[in-house]
């Protein structure tokens, strides 16, 4: 495409001029707002004209572009609001002189735009400070909507949020179908869509695919939406490939301006009773998932609600008043405080070692070809690209580890997730062996094998016989002393421990375990290929089931014991929605009774005084159940089997679920807060961090330790907080 030459008329000058004066003192404004403490990374707005194909006129086209690769991705600070308000001010002028014929709006490779600045956010200490946002945001993109030309949106890749917003602003959009991800993320941190998403989406593609954005997604672990899938929820008008895709973009735009490309949609119903079906649904989800407890969620189902009656500026109105309302709401800085602790804690370990004492990872040896061992060979496979050497006690348990891996690969080869080659090379860095003796040259070895310390020492002495002294030894226990596993070895400074959670590939958390005699170069080696695998790594002191099981040990031990007391189960499940990414005893079935029960057996030896180890889960798995569940007709309801193995209390105390909760959050408060004591973790941060990738726990909740000083737990059991006031909560 060509670029059409740019009218320089003193009308044009002139908006343009004002508005970088008002950019400027907006500019100002925030950065007193923010106590001088918040550095925006200012998203532009650049602005160039395209001569469109077919001789369809002038299109202005606006790409966002913050400077940096796409690591960094394109953000709406107060600055970048301003930007873009200024920027179509100066195109509204153009075009009511009839310089141009449409506006486009695009981002830098690999990024469209992912939503508000939250740094930006979190500076808000007034609520007429937050109001300001929200209507600057209002402002901005209701300007766009507001251009006597065709708007056209081109997602050319990540979307969220506000990059949404500003999407749906647009007139027509395109997308291409390598954006890999699109969502409406704000209820999952606390907030709602609030420039636009809440009343544009429902009325572009209807109530029930809207709220699956706004509310189902979010509430599901925070789900995007790939390229495709946002196309065939009607999010855009035209889908086109990667390679070509600004190109093709612009031919279909063009078609559109001259009248030659006709965009159909499907009418959205303004149907009372479909609308309220549509909301009823998504207010189920939000009840099982919060239990009430979240604002945010049900905030956005009133404004879809409003949005099918109310005009714009009444709907904006009103966007603007829950924004203002939930960000200077206890839950919304829980949820900034986990963003930040996933964003940047996470890339900077506390009380990691120098990363410079770190020795190349050139060769892997895993112990073990099970289902555990075999994902830890496929992602070591993947993330360091070396070779990976599993061993079993017998060839066919070796040829199956083998062929899981390889089944895998040909399933993301299947999907287009990597080319032939790439497959390949993968399928022939994993091999499998009866003998350790292919761990000789290896740089570190992983054990996966049974939970037993008998067991776990005998392995390692096998492989100390056969790799060389600096070669580490990782264990991937999930409960058992680092210390005494490597107590009889030549070595025992290079053993660690290095925890996964289950699923491997999905499961963000590593725990990095360090025994009593670990050393440094065994440790930042550890931190540092954790890096590689693009895990979370958490430094963690070696004692009974480190962080994320110890505490879900005395959860579950504690749920299990008040269930044995008399309270139903379904009672007791109901009191963690808001709390737990599952019912607990949901969460059991998923984690299995038996690694559950040896779980609490092997805290309860070490700390008799607070593990309870249930007698009727030991029943469960003496029966060889799975579950505690069946879900005849997808919904959950206690198996009648295992329902009979309970031994039913002479003397129930039955629990409400307010009782129920109440009871979990003080002994997780006392837990805790001996794990601090006890150096256990660095800091009450890395407990959050650890219990929201290792375990789900909510980001609205801030992890765990918010909560309970929101809700005054922390001080009735322990005497003190957590954190800080303002620290997750509304500064003072």
């Amino acid at each position: 495409m060509t670029e059409a030459p740019s009218s320089t008329n003193l009308a044009a000058e002139k908006a343009a001029a004002t508005a970088a004066a008002r950019e400027k003192a907006a500019a100002t404004a925030a950065a007193r707002q923010g106590g001088g403490d918040f550095a925006e990374v200012v998203t532009h707005a650049h602005v160039r004209d395209i001569a469109l194909p077919g001789g369809a006129g002038t299109m202005a086209l606006v790409t966002l572009d913050n400077g940096f690769d796409h690591t960094k991705p394109n953000t709406f600070g107060p600055q970048s609001i301003a930007n873009v308000r200024a920027a179509i001010e100066a195109l509204q002028v153009r075009a009511e002189a009839g310089e141009i014929q449409a506006v486009g709006i695009t981002g830098k490779p690999f990024i469209f735009a992912v939503g508000a600045d939250l740094k930006a956010v979190s500076q808000a200490a007034e609520r007429e400070m937050a109001l300001g946002v929200a209507r600057a945001g209002h402002h901005a993109f209701g300007a766009i909507m507001d251009l006597p030309v065709p708007t056209f949106a081109f997602v050319n890749g990540a979307a969220m949020g506000g990059g949404v917003e500003i999407a749906l602003a647009c007139d027509y959009r395109t997308i291409s179908s390598g954006v890999p991800a699109v969502a409406l993320p704000e209820t999952f941190l606390g907030l709602v869509p609030g420039w636009g998403g809440c009343y544009l989406l429902p009325n572009l593609v209807g109530p029930a695919n809207a709220l699956k954005v706004i509310i189902e997604n979010p509430m599901n672990f925070n789900r995007m939406l790939k390229g495709p899938q946002a196309f065939s929820l009607g999010m855009a008008d035209a889908m086109f490939e990667p390679a070509d895709f600004l190109e093709e973009s612009l031919g279909w735009a063009a078609g559109v301006v001259s009248g030659e490309v006709t965009v159909q949609r499907p009418e959205v119903s303004r149907d009372e009773a479909e609308w309220a079906a549509a909301l009823k649904a998504a207010k189920g989800l939000v009840d099982l998932k919060t239990g009430g407890k979240a604002p945010a969620p049900y905030r956005a189902l009133e404004l879809v609600e409003a949005a099918r009656t109310a005009t714009r500026d009444e709907a904006f109105a009103a966007e603007d008043e829950a924004l203002a309302d939930l960000v200077m709401g206890d839950e919304l800085r829980a949820g900034l405080y986990a963003f930040d602790l996933v964003q940047r804690r996470a890339k900077r370990p506390a009380g990691a070692p120098d990363k410079a004492l770190a020795r190349p990872v050139t060769k892997v040896g895993i112990v073990g070809a099970g289902l555990m061992a075999s994902q830890l060979a496929l992602l070591f496979a993947q993330r360091l690209e070396v070779p990976v050497v599993m061993t079993d006690l017998d060839q066919a348990r070796v040829d199956k580890g083998v062929a899981y891996v390889q089944g895998e690969v040909d399933k993301l080869l299947a999907k287009g997730r990597l080319g032939q080659d790439k497959a390949n090379r993968l399928k022939a860095l994993v091999t499998g062996s009866t003998s350790k003796d292919g761990f000789a040259d290896a740089d570190f070895v992983i054990e996966a094998v049974f939970e037993e310390m008998g067991v776990k020492k005998q392995v390692w002495a096998e492989v100390e016989a056969v790799v060389s002294p600096e070669c580490v030894l990782a264990t991937n226990t999930s409960s058992l002393s680092i210390t005494e596993m490597a107590s009889d070895l030549a070595h025992p400074e290079r053993v660690v421990g290095f925890h996964f959670f289950n699923p491997v590939a999905i499961m963000p958390l590593l725990e990095i375990v360090k025994g009593e005699r670990t050393d440094d170069a065994t440790l930042a080696t550890a931190f540092a290929t954790g890096k590689t695998l693009k895990k979370t790594t958490i430094l963690v002191k070696d004692s009974p089931s480190f962080i994320v099981n110890r505490l879900l040990g005395r959860f579950m031990g504690e749920v299990a014991k008040i269930v044995d007391e008399g309270t139903p189960i379904e009672v007791a499940d109901r009191a963690f929605a808001g709390l737990s990414p599952m019912p607990p005893f949901v969460l059991l079935g998923l984690v299995g009774p038996a690694i559950a029960l040896h779980n609490n057996e092997t805290l309860a030896k070490a700390f008799p005084d607070r593990f309870y180890v249930s007698e009727n889960l030991r029943r469960v798995v003496e029966a060889k159940k799975s579950a505690i569940y069946i879900w005849p007709e997808g919904k959950p309801v206690v198996d009648p089997e295992v329902e009979a193995l309970f031994d039913k209390p002479a003397d129930p105390v039955v629990l409400t679920t307010d009782q129920v909760r109440e009871r979990i959050l003080s002994v997780l408060a006392d837990e805790i807060r001996r794990m601090l004591d006890e150096g256990v973790a660095q800091a009450p941060m890395d407990i959050d961090l650890a219990m929201i990738s290792g375990a789900n726990f909510q980001f609205p909740n801030g992890g765990i330790t918010p909560l309970l000083d929101r809700e005054g737990i922390s001080e009735k059991v322990t005497g003190k907080r957590f954190l800080p006031p303002g620290a997750a909560s509304v500064p003072a």
